[in-house]
């Protein structure tokens, strides 16, 4: 005999069996696709360069307040793409070349900046129109 019950169904009253037994399917393990990243690091944008949108990725080892900024070569910031907590793990986010009022930005070298915690990483983009 096998009974099986469905998870939203409900049942009421008693059952009775005799002889029953209970076997163990074929699952033995679970694995974790998605495995928490073991430190931080920030990835090169792709495409790089780029036309009208890039793609950044970055990895954190533990939850923490990220930061998440582009700047051009004076030092200036133009956008900030992130600046919330987030918990461990892989992410990315697109930039498509505004700024922070939402005007697009003119063809040149940018540098993207990420801040969590104790690090910090800079890296290259080019904007090309």
């Amino acid at each position: 005999m096998s009974v099986r019950l469905h998870p939203l169904g409900r049942f009421q009253g008693t059952v009775y069996m005799d002889q029953l037994e209970i076997t163990k399917n074929g699952v033995t393990d679970i694995s974790n696709s998605a495995e928490t990243p073991t430190s931080y690091s920030l990835s090169q944008n792709y495409p790089n360069p780029f036309n009208p949108s890039t793609i950044i990725s970055y990895s954190l080892p533990t939850n923490s307040l990220v930061r998440l900024v582009i700047y051009d070569l004076l030092g200036r910031e133009v956008k900030t793409l992130i600046n919330s907590e987030k918990n461990s793990g892989t992410y990315q986010v697109q930039w498509n070349g505004d700024n922070n009022f939402g005007s697009k930005v003119a063809s040149g070298t940018y540098i993207y900046m990420i801040r969590s915690g104790d690090f910090n990483q800079a890296r290259k983009l080019i904007l090309l129109k």
